[in-house]
């Protein structure tokens, strides 16, 4: 699935334009503790956060994910999204919650992360 298909899959607007969007995203993940995600964070992911800080970018960078998703409407600061497009990292943001995020990546076969 591309980030464009995942995009309209829940029903997200695209916090950063003009970053790539056919970006193939490799799988879904939710977690919002830092250092977890840094540990298990991968190429092509798509994480589902409600944090919304510098950091959130300078680990889906590092990690070279696809993008990261802020559910239920959540803001990212202007200047948070600033980085992020110099990073050309996709953030997301939908009206759903996390949950049901998940739910609709994995029955449209996103998978979780493979260990």
């Amino acid at each position: 699935m591309k980030v464009s298909e995942l995009t309209k899959l829940i029903e997200a607007k695209d916090m950063t334009p003009g970053v790539e969007e056919d970006r193939e995203v490799s799988c879904g993940y939710t977690c919002d503790l830092l250092s977890w995600v840094m540990a298990h964070g991968c190429e092509g992911m798509a994480w589902v956060t409600v944090q919304t800080h510098m950091n959130v970018v300078a680990v889906a960078a590092l990690a070279e994910m696809a993008c990261v998703i802020l559910p239920e409407n959540i803001d990212m600061p202007a200047s948070i999204l600033e980085k992020a497009t110099d990073e050309g990292l996709r953030v997301l943001k939908s009206p759903l919650s996390a949950y049901t995020i998940c739910g609709r990546m994995m029955q449209q076969g996103v998978p979780e992360k493979a260990e």
